[in-house]
């Protein structure tokens, strides 16, 4: 039986996106704690961290397995925390321009006023919000789909290179964006 969390029938894509974002935002720390479980020999209840529990008939997945897609589950992890910092900062600095900012608004967006450099700032961030979400609600479904072995299926081909190259340019965006700060 798994135990990966299915919303009822009746509720609808609104729910079940809104629950895939939410276990992408925390597989960083539920990755570390199957990572530690696997490595103090509990290697048993790993897989239900990362919501990837084989059907009864199924074979156990080994430890040395389980360690290795707990690693793959911290590193989606650390790129969904970058997308939730992103989708964080698209409404501070967005919906909450105003409120963040004090001005002066001379050479902001939209400015010299108040009202043009919210509405800039609002229009800008709408969609890297709608994409911060996305990007969320992808890194779920890979997470899904890489833990695929653990659950007695079959991991498709691509997913480990997509992992590793998505965590790669987390890295590199989270490098270019720290350097570009004063």
């Amino acid at each position: 039986m798994s135990t990966r969390r299915t919303p009822p029938a009746r509720s609808g894509a609104t729910r079940r996106s809104a629950l895939r974002v939410w276990d992408a935002v925390t597989l960083l720390p539920r990755g570390a704690a199957a990572l530690a479980a696997a490595l103090a020999g509990r290697g048993g209840s790993a897989p239900s961290l990362l919501l990837a529990d084989a059907a009864p008939d199924a074979p156990r997945p080994g430890a040395v397995r389980v360690a290795g897609h707990a690693v793959a589950t911290v590193l989606l992890g650390a790129l969904s925390l970058v997308l939730a910092a992103v989708l964080l900062l698209a409404v501070a600095r967005g919906a909450f321009y105003g409120l963040v900012d004090q001005g002066p608004y001379d050479h902001s967006w939209g400015g010299p006023g108040k009202a043009g450099a919210w509405l800039a700032h609002f229009a800008v961030a709408t969609p890297c919000a709608f994409a911060a979400v996305a990007g969320l609600y992808g890194v779920a479904r890979l997470q899904e789909r890489l833990t695929a072995p653990l659950r007695g299926e079959r991991r498709p081909g691509w997913v480990l290179p997509a992992v590793l190259v998505c965590s790669a340019a987390g890295a590199l965006f989270v490098v270019a964006f720290v350097r570009q700060l004063p």
